[in-house]
């Protein structure tokens, strides 16, 4: 049995790996696969990435090119979610701030720097047209952090994931501005370059049972109430996402991957390109 470990976000975007793993899947081919909830998000598995404390991280696309090019020893080896991830903006309920041009200027809450929170935010600030250089941090490391931030005004506002923070809408603790989605696929699989090299059939089991179930992930019986359950969320706004959300089995194309990667250098999220091979397995 060769023992693999995983990271990954605890939200509704990784149920399918929870059901190949509780289904024995990988275990049925010779692979434990040891899997780890985050919830600090995508800053966090770089560095799990970089210290070895993980083998493969299903991870925000902007996070982990920013820290390939930074220098971090893995690759992409192929795109886990195709479709954008909808970032919500969301500010205390109570809070005096009512629309996206109130936030100029004000505290933006982050779990932490290079995460997606953090670099979604730069996003949103240019295409505002705001000053990027002049945006401010309050690192809170998780949606709890947030939470008290947000509310004792330590933080003026925080993006995460629209649906996973409706909850807290729903409990009148944020207020949702509005939305702000990726402008490129938002969830990637990386794998850390001493596994690709030691173990690249292992990789190659892995990616083929994930493949195999998130290409059936919509059809099976009442997924919609597993996850409005699992996930404390209401059945319509999961049947909402689930039609929003488009997993994909294929790596990512150097179109797709230049594209973004001008993006990013724009954004001044990154300052300088790597070659494809440096990034994509």
């Amino acid at each position: 049995m060769k023992t693999i470990k995983i990271a990954g976000v605890p939200e509704h975007f990784n149920l399918p790996w929870h059901l190949s793993i509780d289904d024995g899947e990988f275990e049925a081919v010779g692979i434990d696969l040891q899997w780890t909830d985050v919830p600090e998000g995508t800053g966090k598995m770089c560095q799990m990435l970089r210290d070895g404390t993980t083998d493969i991280a299903v991870i925000l696309t902007e996070g982990i090119i920013k820290d390939i090019t930074n220098g971090n020893p893995s690759k992409i080896v192929q795109v886990y979610v195709q479709s954008p991830l909808i970032w919500g903006i969301h500010v205390a309920a109570n809070s005096s701030y009512e629309t996206l041009s109130d936030l100029e200027n004000s505290i933006v809450a982050i779990s932490r720097m290079g995460s997606g929170s953090h670099l979604m935010s730069i996003v949103n600030a240019e295409h505002q047209n705001w000053n990027t250089e002049k945006l401010t941090f309050e690192i809170v490391n998780t949606i709890d952090g947030a939470v008290e931030a947000l509310t004792n005004g330590k933080a003026n506002y925080f993006m995460w994931e629209r649906f996973m923070t409706q909850p807290l809408v729903d409990a009148g603790i944020f207020r949702r501005i509005t939305d702000c989605p990726t402008p490129w696929p938002c969830f990637v699989i990386a794998v850390r370059n001493e596994v690709l090299e030691q173990h690249p059939k292992v990789i190659e089991q892995i990616l083929d049972i994930i493949n195999t179930t998130t290409e059936e992930f919509k059809m099976i019986p009442s997924i919609d109430r597993t996850l409005a359950s699992k996930y404390n969320q209401k059945l319509d706004a999961i049947q909402e996402w689930l039609k929003l959300t488009h997993w994909s089995q294929e790596q990512m194309n150097e179109q797709s991957l230049d594209k973004i990667l001008e993006q990013l250098l724009k954004l001044q999220i990154i300052d300088k390109k790597l070659p494809k091979e440096a990034i994509l397995k």
